[in-house]
């Protein structure tokens, strides 16, 4: 029983620290190693800590599955549209050289996006991963 609140007592500290961790990641991701993917899987395993610790009801008052089925569509949306936004201004689709005033600017605004999508669609499919296996035997 003491092991079990000291758990959840140092969870409950970790977890902002977790999620700022997959924040930097995320938008390190630029400079160096990291990005969306490593970002989403960082973010997805704080909240699947959650629900091992407080159960996984918790964990779905948390982050709702419908957010989760919700969010899984957007984050592909979001990486498409910057993709076909370029086919809308005559160039290649993923050129991100007309999504500011410069190109350099552009690429550095596409990247960014991209990466967004990729971290929302990769977290939100962890999650809805997770709370398919996790609710099947219930």
């Amino acid at each position: 029983m003491l092991l079990d609140v000291i758990l959840r007592v140092i969870t409950k500290l970790l977890l902002p620290f977790i999620l700022v961790f997959a924040l930097y990641v995320q938008f390190h991701g630029d400079y160096g190693p990291g990005g969306g993917f490593q970002a989403g899987v960082i973010a997805a395993a704080s909240v699947i800590l959650y629900a091992m610790l407080f159960g996984l009801e918790a964990a779905r008052a948390l982050v709702p599955v419908w957010v989760v089925e919700k969010m899984i569509p957007i984050g592909v949306l979001i990486y498409a549209g910057v993709g076909v936004a370029g086919m809308f201004t005559g160039q290649a689709f993923l050129d991100y050289n007309h999504l500011a005033h410069d190109s350099v600017h552009g690429q550095e605004w596409g990247v960014f996006l991209v990466e967004v999508g990729v971290f929302v669609t990769v977290s939100s499919t962890m999650l809805g991963i997770f709370y398919a296996f996790a609710g099947r035997g219930r």
